[in-house]
């Protein structure tokens, strides 16, 4: 068997020269960024307009005290990863995202935790809750969110009021109507109208220790009575006036008792 020792030879030196041209980019590259230092740092929130729990502003300054704000800093020197992991520890971050970009610059991308519900218990705790059900602490975040007042513990709030409100928020016609539930002690459900002076009584939620089971149950326990009352808005409480009654009881199935002032 003979060998070809041009082409052994040809294949040799073309392995070297691209093992060189690899390694002399590579040392460019490191070499052009040991010479930047990043320029700007741009910062991007999505969602600032619709929920405005962080600003730019509460970024740099959280960026700055931790050593990681990287304007002025040699690029190589910039921490990525770094950056992220603490600014994900926000309270009010969902996800963030930091890359360096060929111009000199970072770029920081942030989305934020939809508050879904707010908490005014009357134990003192203040607080929302998210998309997801967990607890975000007080802020001046100002929106047109259904408040949940009463004897609420955090456990209640998430397991039983959370999905009480998703409910509520998902009916068409009760969705802007209802601006506030509050719980008894006896955890009765009172909800209250924008419209019309009077309270709304639901009754007790049903309970259960399987969570499908309960929001299923819920869901079921708010559209049937919400159901019926809509009805009665329509049929009734248009004709008769909508500051007639003080108290609009809904405990009972398949009757309507109405309290006058």
């Amino acid at each position: 068997m003979k060998f070809n020792w041009q082409f052994i030879l040809f294949l040799v030196v073309d392995l070297f020269l691209g093992a060189y041209l690899v390694a002399a980019f590579t040392v460019f590259n490191k070499t052009d960024e040991l010479e930047k230092t990043c320029q700007r740092v741009d910062i991007r929130i999505e969602d600032k307009d619709a929920t405005g729990f962080i600003s730019e502003k509460e970024i740099v300054d959280r960026l700055k005290k931790a050593g990681l704000y990287p304007q002025g800093k040699d690029m190589n020197a910039v921490q990525v990863r770094n950056i992220e992991d603490n600014l994900q520890r926000t309270p009010f971050v969902k996800t963030a995202e930091c890359y360096k970009a060929q111009d000199g610059s970072v770029r920081i991308s942030l989305t934020q935790r939809m508050p879904k519900l707010r908490i005014k218990a009357a134990n003192g705790d203040d607080y929302y809750l998210d998309d997801k059900n967990s607890i975000m602490p007080n802020s001046q975040y100002t929106s047109d969110l259904i408040v949940a007042t009463g004897h609420i513990t955090r456990q209640m709030a998430q397991t039983y009021v959370a999905p009480l409100a998703n409910t509520i928020t998902q009916l068409p016609f009760w969705e802007d109507q209802i601006e506030q539930i509050n719980i008894l002690p006896d955890k009765s459900v009172e909800l209250v109208p924008r419209v019309g002076d009077h309270i709304i009584l639901l009754g007790k939620m049903p309970e259960s220790g399987n969570k499908k089971e309960r929001e299923e149950q819920i869901a079921e326990f708010v559209k049937k009575k919400l159901d019926r009352l809509e009805i009665f808005y329509c049929h009734g409480l248009s004709q008769a006036g909508w500051n007639k009654y003080r108290l609009i009881n809904l405990e009972f199935d398949n009757q309507i008792i109405c309290k006058k002032k």
